[in-house]
């Protein structure tokens, strides 16, 4: 299992900030998760931010059960 850490909205409306979740891709940890209607809807979001590992990832991307994924919202700055 992947460690799975959410961060901001996506964590308030899962309820929870980390988690081992099954999974052997990025998609897949996704798909699992979006059975919660209101996190589908925020993982569904355009500009959210995939951290693989502590490097951010675009796309799809095998995950080991010693891999770390994180999503969180985009981030603005100024």
């Amino acid at each position: 299992m992947a460690r799975v850490l959410l961060f901001g909205a996506l964590a308030d409306a899962a309820g929870w900030r980390d988690r081992d979740i099954e999974g052997d891709t990025i998609e897949a940890l996704r798909l699992s998760l979006s059975g919660d209607e209101r996190l589908a809807e925020r993982l569904a979001r355009p500009g959210l931010m995939t951290v693989l590992n502590q490097v951010v990832v675009r796309g799809d991307h095998p995950v080991g059960k010693d891999d770390e994924v994180a999503f969180a919202p985009p981030v603005s700055g100024g």
